[in-house]
């Protein structure tokens, strides 16, 4: 069974818990924008991907010091080049597709014409 990261599943005391950080901080990483609980009944509740946001955000804060406007321009450039990365994968399948169109043209031309030299 393949599971949707973007489930909300955790109330903030849960992820609070796992994360061990203080819920405060979870309300002020959502009300900087750096992430964006669903809610349900008032309730906040966070999937496996706000939670791997949250281990992000947490490394680059606790581990490598890195201050809350630095771990924004992060997440951004990181979205960024997610985004590009995306971009590329979709250009090299056309490119894929184009060569293997044109490829299977050549095999066509080449077998046509061989039975087109046999008949004759």
């Amino acid at each position: 069974m393949i599971k949707d990261k973007n489930q909300p599943l955790y109330m903030i005391s849960v992820v609070s818990k796992i994360l061990n950080v203080h819920p405060q901080t979870l309300r002020m990483y959502e009300r900087e924008g750096l992430v964006s609980p669903q809610r349900s009944r008032g309730q906040r509740l966070y999937s496996e991907a706000d939670l791997e946001r949250l281990g992000l955000i947490l490394r680059l804060t606790r581990d490598l010091g890195v201050n809350r406007a630095g771990v924004d321009i992060i997440l951004r450039m990181r979205h960024r080049l997610e985004c590009l990365q995306k971009e590329v994968e979709e250009m090299m399948q056309f490119l894929d597709e184009k060569l293997r169109r044109e490829f299977e043209e050549k095999i066509r031309k080449i077998f046509f014409e061989e039975e087109e030299n046999e008949t004759r």
